[in-house]
């Protein structure tokens, strides 16, 4: 349904809210207002007064981006028909957050919410706080893995009125407790298919928050049966598809498939009016395709045997022989604790990016007490990735460098997750006698805004590390290179989506160099092989992985195959058996989306 034009006289607003400001202005010019922020006050006030319910937004003006008309009219029918308590379906990557958003800072400008809990997978988190930051202007938000939060205990979730916190966090036992006496404002939820079971702790959980608005957001509301939908639609509006014996006898046909409803046109009745829905169809976000090419390369002996010294050492604390734990042999190493594990996930990593990389990390851990029995082959480590005299994968880009730029690729985005590795692949560059714009996290605001003009008007390369993900569309280039490759397949889909978005007018190529032999060689195999992860729309890697598993991070898993394998043919039955589980995540999310599809189709729209 589409929203209904606005009254003349809410047409004449931004005249009527213009004359108000320079009265207003000539006011605060004059004294009558001893702060500014008085004036910004009157103004808002002013401007609100004018206004009758949400047919205008007043965040509108204060945003860093500006949305597509069709979140907008998300936004607005959230606000205004559902009264802050709705699903929000679009399909994958048509900007669900950004809807989301549009409706929390809506509410925040007009003070209409204090206290926020915005609930996400582990894995979405930071991301979330950068998408509010950067977008809306929201940068109070804290994350339940902030220092200040832990710092303060359990006392933490009342604090703190601006939440953003993993679902899988919130929901533990001790967290819980602490939650439920709290009164929220505006509640969000991403990736709500998690609350399809009634009788998880998920479900219960999320159900028994004190909250007043909320918003559910997720691409698949149906997945296996129609009940899930009729879960997730009771928690945002209760009685609205009424008891469940009534919701089954209505909708759910007998012996028939369980995700396919009896009287479809009036349960799409029903959703639209707790649920809009936009597909790709409707709002004309059809992009330009995308290919990947592997390079794949041969590390030298010397890296080679390096790779492999590092790759020993890290199994050996993780894993040692006739144990689940380090042991350390003399030493009596005790078991690892989050951070080292976490330390030797990123040894592991660097390792398969430079040399350069590892050394600063491998000293650190030579520091630490618990592995006082490894601290002088730690040292030996760390001072031998200094006598290491090439470096293949910078031998690799430079000859892809001049095959692109020498036919006329006018622009060419270099990633690396690593500063140590950005800063050697600068110097190489200079001798190599490319100029390049050089982006990372150590810059200033300024300077990352210069960086980026540089690239788009004087400059063939940005060379950059993952801050670049940082709210910055890269449109005007359509040829990136994977230098190393993050092992979560959603941090490689956000560096694919600074170029592949829409306003992309040419079909983007992407280059991912692989060494033999190393952990990204493998696992870029089985994310081509078994997901064809470079052809998949923008947004679906997560729910592919949601569908993979909801507790863990794929990091981990793909670190869990590595430790354990003792052997070149192990690692690869390991890789293979996790791919596989890859390929069914990716089975298990096309079934969903053809549900999805049976039931709301293209006309579906509350919008």
């Amino acid at each position: 349904m589409a929203p209904q034009a606005a009254p003349t006289s809410q047409r004449n607003i931004p005249v009527q809210i213009a004359l108000r400001r320079e009265s207003l202005l000539t006011r605060l010019a004059e004294g009558h207002f001893s702060d500014p922020q008085d004036y910004r006050a009157q103004l808002l006030a002013a401007r609100l007064s004018l206004m009758a319910g949400f047919d205008e937004l007043v965040c509108l003006e204060s945003l860093n981006f500006e949305p597509f008309d069709y979140q907008i009219r998300a936004a607005q029918t959230a606000l205004r028909r559902f009264r802050g308590r709705g699903l929000l379906c679009d399909e994958v990557g048509l900007g669900k957050t950004i809807e989301a958003g549009l409706i929390l800072k809506e509410y925040l400008e007009r003070g209409m919410v204090r206290r926020v809990l915005i609930l996400t997978p582990p894995g979405l988190v930071e991301q979330w706080r950068e998408e509010l930051a950067t977008k809306f202007d929201l940068a109070e938000f804290v994350t339940s893995s902030d220092p200040a939060f832990r710092a303060a205990g359990m006392g933490a979730w009342e604090r703190f009125p601006l939440l953003i916190a993993s679902l899988t966090t919130a929901r533990l036992s001790r967290h819980r407790r602490a939650i439920a006496k709290i009164e929220y404002d505006l509640v969000i939820v991403d990736e709500a298919h998690y609350l399809k079971n009634r009788s998880s702790v998920s479900w219960k959980f999320v159900n028994a928050l004190q909250k007043k608005y909320i918003l559910f957001l997720t691409a698949t509301p149906l997945q296996n049966n129609l009940e899930e939908l009729y879960n997730l639609i009771t928690i945002l509006k209760p009685g609205q598809l009424k008891t469940p014996k009534q919701f089954r006898r209505q909708f759910v046909a007998e012996g028939e498939d369980p995700r396919l409803p009896k009287n479809r046109g009036r349960l799409r009745e029903l959703l639209a009016d707790v649920m809009v829905r936009h597909s790709r169809g409707q709002v004309s976000a059809r992009l330009p395709p995308r290919r990947a090419h592997t390079i794949r390369l041969q590390l030298s002996p010397e890296e080679q045997a390096f790779y492999e010294r590092v790759s020993a050492l890290v199994r050996s604390l993780s894993y040692p022989p006739g144990g689940d734990s380090p042991s350390g042999g003399e030493g009596n190493v005790p078991p690892l604790n989050s951070t080292l594990r976490f330390a030797l996930r990123t040894v592991q990593r660097e390792i398969g990016s430079s040399p350069a990389a590892v050394r600063p990390t491998l000293l650190k851990l030579a520091r630490q007490p618990a592995l006082a029995a490894y601290r002088e082959e730690l040292r030996a480590l760390a001072e031998s990735a200094l006598d290491i005299p090439s470096w293949a994968k910078a031998g690799a880009l430079e000859q892809l460098l001049t095959s692109l730029l020498s036919s006329k690729e006018d622009r060419v985005i270099i990633f690396t997750h690593f500063r140590h590795t950005l800063d050697r692949l600068a110097s190489r560059l200079r001798r190599l006698g490319v100029d390049f714009a050089l982006y990372h996290g150590g810059l200033s605001l300024a300077e990352k805004t210069h960086a980026i003009e540089r690239f788009e008007r004087v400059v063939p390369v940005l060379l950059s590390t993952e801050a670049v993900g940082e709210g910055r569309n890269l449109q005007f280039c359509h040829t990136m290179v994977n230098f190393d490759l993050p092992w979560n397949p959603m941090r490689i889909e956000q560096r694919i989506g600074r170029i592949h978005r829409i306003g992309q007018l040419h079909q983007v190529e992407i280059y991912n160099l692989s060494a033999r032999g190393t952990i990204e060689d493998y696992l870029l195999d089985i994310l081509d092989r078994k997901i064809n992860l470079f052809e998949l729309v923008v947004g679906e890697v997560d729910m592919i992985l949601g569908h993979l598993t909801e507790e863990r991070d794929f990091e981990e898993l793909v670190l869990e195959v590595w430790m354990q394998a003792r052997s070149e043919a192990e690692v690869a039955a390991g890789m293979e058996q996790l791919g596989e589980a890859l390929a069914q995540a990716g089975a298990a999310h096309k079934r969903a989306k053809a549900y999805d599809e049976a039931l709301f189709g293209e006309d579906f729209s509350a919008g």
